[in-house]
C-alpha cells in the first residue's frame, strides 16, 4: 500500500458533505464552497488519500461557482472518466488512490496555460498553506507553489 491510499478512518471524520460529494458523486451547490475565494499560497489534496492534487499558482477565477484549476499538480493522482450522468456527457474526476469523486473537467478554460477548466468541489480537498507544507510532508512541492497574482 503506497502512502496515499483510501483510509475508513479518514472516510469516518468526513462531515456529511464531504461524504456526499467524496463517497456518492455529490456536487456543493455553486458559490458555497470554502475554497472558492482562497487566494492563499499552498497546495490541496484529496481530503481521504492526502494525494497532493493542485497548487494554488494553477487556480483562477472561472465564475463557474466551484474552484477551478487549469492542471493538476500531480497528473497521475488525476483520473479522469466519462460520465453520461445529468443526460449530459462530461468528463469526471477522481482522485487516482482515494478515489474520492473530485468535480468535472471542462475545455474552456484559459488558452493560454492549456485551455482546461477543472471544476472541483471543496468538499473533495483540504488547503495546505505553503508555510505548512514542509511540516505536513509535501515539501517537493514547493517550487510549484508561488504567491497568487
Amino acid at each position: 500500500m503506497n502512502k496515499y491510499s483510501k483510509h475508513p478512518d479518514a472516510i469516518a471524520k468526513l462531515t456529511p458533505e464531504q461524504y456526499r460529494v467524496t463517497q456518492q458523486s455529490g456536487t456543493e451547490r455553486p458559490g458555497t464552497g470554502e475554497y472558492l475565494d482562497n487566494k492563499q499560497p499552498g497546495i490541496y489534496v484529496d481530503i481521504v488519500s492526502g494525494e497532493p492534487l493542485f497548487a494554488s499558482s494553477d487556480k483562477f477565477e472561472s465564475g463557474c461557482g466551484w474552484p477551478s484549476f487549469t492542471r493538476p499538480i500531480e497528473p497521475a493522482n488525476v483520473n479522469e472518466l466519462r460520465d453520461g450522468s445529468h443526460g449530459m456527457i462530461r468528463t469526471e474526476v477522481r482522485s487516482a488512490h482515494g478515489d474520492s469523486h473530485l468535480g468535472h473537467v471542462f475545455p474552456d478554460g484559459p488558452r493560454d496555460r492549456g485551455g482546461l477548466r477543472y471544476c472541483i468541489n471543496s468538499a473533495s480537498l483540504r488547503f495546505i498553506r505553503r508555510d505548512d507544507m514542509l511540516a505536513e510532508g509535501y515539501g517537493d512541492y514547493l517550487d510549484q507553489v508561488e504567491d497568487v497574482r
